[in-house]
């Protein structure tokens, strides 16, 4: 049972922006180095990385994306809607 993870996420305001990033990731752009660059979490100066963190521990949207059984861990979620905004993820593992 996955019950801890450990994910690298971009946060922006808008759909639009979320998606175009992400077809730049899709395109080989490197993620952290996005995130560092167009992310308002504080987790930017990190390259987006949250570090691992419990089932539960995230806003609802965010959580059920990175625990998702689908979850594969080579591609990029979302964009994910949450009340801080859209979120592009990358699960590193679920254990």
């Amino acid at each position: 049972m996955n019950n801890k993870a450990a994910a690298l996420h971009i946060l922006v305001k808008t759909e639009s922006e979320a998606q175009a990033l992400k077809t730049k990731i899709e395109q080989g752009a490197d993620f952290a180095t996005l995130a560092k660059k167009h992310s308002t979490c504080p987790s930017k100066k990190q390259g987006g990385d949250l570090g691992e963190f419990k089932k539960g521990a995230m806003v609802k949207p965010f959580d059920q994306a990175v625990f998702a059984k689908d979850s594969d861990e080579k591609s990029v979620i979302g964009p994910v809607k949450t009340r801080f905004g859209y979120h592009l993820i990358r699960v590193l593992y679920t254990s």
